[in-house]
């Protein structure tokens, strides 16, 4: 009799905590207007070592060490936000930095936008995020937008008549050079949800007169203007976070940042169950359910786990 109790008693208990796995990436900066630089790639966290393709242990963005362990009770609503990317710039105003992504407690910071031409109010300079903007060609040669620690990189300065691209989550972008601008910064690759995906690319920077357009980086970024005639910079790749790219040519605008993306992953014995406002889909996977969330309706929307 006594040993039925026992069994009984245990059977009564049962886990109250998750360990959670997550990559959180905020909206890309938008680029440029006017021969403008690149927008920056949004900030890049996660607390997932992936397995390929380049060598382990992979890293957060801005080359930060993979964060600690997430732990997670069962029953308290966590904050789950996906960034939009930042707004072209379509006249003498500024393009948008990138909004933040958030799960929980972190948070990762929009990309910079990129430089426009220096038509008041707008700024040549590239603006500090996630990963810094690039320069418009004439704001000087002076030190672009700056990333954020652990999350991004620098976005490249500007040369005579070219512009620079945008910071990346894996490499700083590139200054302009001779005619061609400044390609963007490339960004990170995860395997979280199997299949290994690289985002978080900057966008690239335009040329001013015949040179081409700065590329996108590799992971969502937005290619900068070319030649012959004016041309729109390239936006950056939906739930990438890539950045916007420079429009090239007078009154050519830039393009917009791509959104920022929220990856959990946890064991598939523990579900998350979200609140209204969020578009999200779930996999599940060698004994892990990945839900993977692309938008946000509100900034207050909740992942509650069970």
């Amino acid at each position: 009799m006594t040993g039925i109790i026992q069994i009984l008693l245990a059977g009564k208990g049962g886990p109250t905590t998750a360990a959670v796995e997550y990559l959180v990436i905020a909206g890309g900066g938008g680029g440029g207007f006017d021969r403008g630089g690149g927008g920056g790639a949004g900030g890049y966290r996660t607390n997932y070592t992936s397995s390929g393709p380049t060598t382990s242990p992979q890293l957060s963005g801005g080359g930060g060490a993979i964060e600690d362990a997430f732990t997670a009770t069962f029953g308290t609503a966590y904050t789950v936000t996906v960034g939009a990317g930042g707004a072209s710039a379509t006249g003498p105003a500024n393009a948008g930095n990138g909004n933040n992504s958030v799960f929980s407690t972190i948070t990762s910071t929009g990309g910079g936008r990129g430089g426009n031409e220096s038509t008041s109010p707008a700024t040549p300079t590239g603006a500090s995020g996630g990963s810094g903007g690039g320069n418009q060609w004439d704001a000087g040669g002076g030190p672009a937008g700056t990333g954020t620690a652990n999350q991004g990189y620098g976005g490249g300065t500007n040369n005579t008549n070219v512009s620079g691209g945008g910071g990346g989550a894996g490499a700083a972008g590139t200054a302009g050079s001779g005619t061609a601008g400044g390609p963007g910064g490339q960004g990170v690759y995860s395997d979280i949800t199997g299949s290994a995906v690289q985002r978080g690319g900057g966008g690239g920077g335009a040329s001013a007169y015949t040179g081409d357009g700065g590329a996108g980086g590799a992971g969502g970024g937005g290619a900068g203007g070319s030649p012959p005639s004016p041309t729109p910079g390239g936006s950056g790749t939906a739930n990438t976070g890539g950045g916007g790219g420079g429009g090239r040519g007078p009154a050519t605008t830039g393009g917009a940042g791509g959104s920022g993306i929220v990856i959990l992953r946890v064991p598939d014995t523990v579900t998350a169950t979200f609140s209204g406002g969020v578009t999200q889909t779930s996999t599940t996977s060698g004994g892990y359910k990945i839900y993977t969330i692309t938008a946000t309706s509100t900034t207050s929307e909740t992942v509650t786990f069970s």
